[in-house]
């Protein structure tokens, strides 16, 4: 066993890690948007805060690893490289800079809903964009991360697969944010 395949398993750890943490967000999201409570919706905000410690970890591990294995291996002018490089970034500056600052005030409307049914304005809050899209375009960002790690294709096609990736996750993240189906609809008075 050398150095680059020990490195190379590290690497798959700190994908899978955060692969597992975001499955783990995805699961949060869809519990909050159906949450019909207060007490439905504070479990899955608490372990969505506790799991987002988890990413730091697995993004540093990435990169060093990664670095390690350009270095060694290849260089750093190959074009899906650094295309990859670039959606790592995006990955690490969406989730606390988007995703945080949103469940922030999720976690104000939250607690000025109080206990009982959520209002509207926490009701709209827990499908708030600014949830689930750095959420769902961050794993769509790795899986085509990962597309480009094993297919290792040129720059264009490398930034067309993340731009794909980033739209389909932008795509789900905007359905996911409609209210659902069976959410109560205001009644109206007829007009005359």
């Amino acid at each position: 066993m050398d150095t680059y395949h020990v490195v190379l398993y590290l690497h798959l750890l700190s994908l899978l890690i955060g692969i597992g943490a975001s499955s783990i967000l995805l699961v949060c999201t869809f519990q909050l948007r159906g949450a019909q409570t207060l007490a439905d919706a504070i479990p899955w905000g608490r372990v969505a805060g506790k799991i987002g410690r988890v990413f730091p970890i697995s993004i540093i591990g990435l990169f060093a690893t990664g670095a390690y294995m350009t270095s060694d291996i290849w260089t750093w002018d190959t074009g899906w490289i650094y295309v990859s490089i670039a959606g790592l970034v995006v990955v690490t500056f969406q989730g606390p800079f988007v995703a945080e600052r949103t469940a922030h005030k999720l976690g104000a409307a939250l607690q000025e809903n109080g206990p009982g049914p959520l209002g509207e304005h926490a009701r709209r809050m827990t499908r708030h964009p600014g949830l689930l899209i750095p959420e769902y375009t961050n794993l769509a960002l790795v899986l085509g991360i990962v597309w480009n790690m094993t297919q290792k294709p040129g720059t264009a096609s490398a930034v067309a697969t993340l731009v794909v990736a980033y739209a389909v996750g932008a795509a789900c993240a905007l359905w996911f944010s409609r209210a659902p189906m069976d959410s109560p609809v205001p009644a109206t008075e007829p007009t005359a």
